[in-house]
């Protein structure tokens, strides 16, 4: 129980850690692209205003004679246009030029007590208004044109009359209307036909647009971002599972490899044990019964050195940058050996060993001689410890796609299917009553996977209960320098 909440806990503090992480590189990244929007409109509305005031600078100095002074011809270039007259005090007053339907010709001016004043339409000779090119025209931007005196002359559109006039010296401005609209402003000097100053030109743009896609944008963030890391803790709550799942497993393995692996070091011991003290009760202790005590310990002893070599063995294969002694091993040579060395077993167990080579020429691979051979000598002891007297095991021997296949048939009791992809685990045994009556401490097929692992191999069976089972070895081929020779020879024929 304290070790699930262990993993329960580990599993919380990732979780956290992962969407931490991922929450502050995703507000870092957040503010990034809020930034990089705002820089982006911001230079492209600089670059708007900058470009429409000097094509409004260069058009108006075209037609300005006296410093401080505006020309009729203004008013082709800007037709909204509003001059102020300075006369009078008590109201702002408005001139306007414009051409009525009747053709006749005259200056009216315009008296307008507040800021609700709309300037009149400029109509040519034929009472036509002026087509207005410039995008200075429409309600985002505002015009001012201040004499040389910082006094303002005229501007435009009376939409724009509760925005104080900025006269400051700078180039760029921004400020705040009384409604709380934003603008941004760009001044430059202006000059008559002669090149005398004129005064000043200021072209505003409302910022109103900008500020409302800005707002737009922080919404989406706003909103977002806690949706964002709302899916993340729940990714990183998933991957943190996943990425813990192989730990609990190595650790559920670890266990139980330590629990198995006590059991079978406690068998031997508690037979030594046990004999030991028997013996010491004998009074007195014949020479027959001493040599039998011996022999016993002796045995057990042997079987504990046995698991213990084989639990080392595993230990270092499991080890990826293990080096094994590699050389040129004949396959062939390390079958015909295993079937010298296990022809008294298979005798006393009732059974017949044969082997089977289909090709003509010796089989090689490259690899450890001592540990391939015992491959081969675990496979049989495993087919002759489950198979019944007067049955049969066969070593098989071939090359197929530069693979050298070695094959240890048998027609003992077979395995389940259920059992057989556990069959290769560490202490695991199918039938454990018989297998400990033979002696097995279940770490056989375990080593015999572990040093096909080490040679760059595969190994997998094919079994089925009453009828027998199959276990194909495949590692890869090492030609022969006759081989190599062979093949030149009758390429170049």
């Amino acid at each position: 129980m304290n070790q699930n909440s262990l993993f329960k806990r580990t599993k919380l503090r990732l979780t956290c850690y992962y969407a931490g992480v991922m929450g502050v590189i995703l507000s870092i990244c957040g503010l990034g692209v809020y930034e990089a929007i705002a820089h982006a409109h911001w230079i492209t509305l600089d670059r708007e205003i900058e470009s429409v005031a000097g094509a409004l600078h260069d058009s108006l100095e075209t037609v300005l004679k006296q410093p401080g002074q505006l020309e009729p011809d203004v008013l082709r270039i800007i037709p909204d246009l509003c001059f102020i007259d300075s006369k009078k005090s008590d109201n702002i007053q408005f001139i306007f030029t414009y051409y009525p339907h009747n053709k006749s010709n005259k200056n009216d001016i315009l008296t307008y007590p507040n800021s609700e004043v709309n300037c009149l339409p400029i109509l040519d000779e034929k009472g036509k208004e002026f087509h207005r090119l410039a995008p200075y025209h429409n309600h985002y931007y505002l015009i001012h044109l201040f004499n040389n005196s910082g006094d303002l002359v005229a501007f435009t559109g009376t939409h724009h009359l509760d925005v104080s006039p900025h006269v400051r010296g700078e180039v760029w401005q921004t400020f705040t209307d009384q409604k709380g609209i934003r603008y941004r402003q760009y001044s430059l000097i202006l000059h008559t036909r002669n090149q005398q100053n004129w005064g000043i030109l200021q072209l505003g743009r409302s910022l109103q647009d900008f500020d409302q896609y800005m707002n737009v944008v922080t919404l989406i963030l706003v909103i977002g971002l806690p949706l964002a890391l709302i899916l993340v803790g729940f990714a990183s709550l998933k991957l943190a599972g996943i990425a813990m799942q192989p730990i609990y497993s190595s650790y559920q393995q670890i266990q139980q490899f330590t629990a198995d692996a006590a059991h079978e070091l406690r068998t031997p011991l508690a037979a030594i044990c046990a004999t030991v003290e028997s013996t010491i009760k004998l009074d007195p202790l014949t020479e027959t019964e001493a040599k039998e005590t011996l022999k016993t310990v002796e045995r057990q002893n042997h079987r504990l050195s046995k698991l213990v070599q084989d639990l080392l063995l595993l230990s270092r294969m499991d080890q990826e940058n293990i080096s094994l002694s590699k050389k040129l091993c004949c396959l062939n040579d390390l079958i015909s050996d295993a079937q010298e060395e296990l022809a008294a077993m298979v005798l006393n167990a009732d059974l017949s060993l044969k082997i089977e080579i289909t090709d003509k020429q010796p089989i090689y691979s490259l690899g450890n001689e001592e540990q391939l051979y015992r491959v081969i000598f675990n496979l049989a002891i495993n087919a002759i410890q489950y198979t019944p007297s007067k049955g049969q095991i066969i070593f098989c021997l071939y090359s197929s796609h530069q693979q050298a296949i070695i094959q240890v048939k048998d027609t003992g009791i077979g395995i389940p299917l259920t059992e057989q992809s556990r069959i290769f685990d560490r202490f695991y045994r199918v039938h454990s009553d018989r297998s400990r009556k033979t002696g097995g401490s279940g770490l056989g097929l375990a080593i015999v996977k572990a040093i096909v692992k080490a040679h760059r191999g595969s190994i997998e069976v094919e079994s089925q209960p009453g009828i027998g089972s199959t276990f194909t070895i495949r590692l890869p081929l090492k030609p022969t320098a006759t081989l190599v020779c062979y093949s030149k020879g009758k390429a170049s024929g």
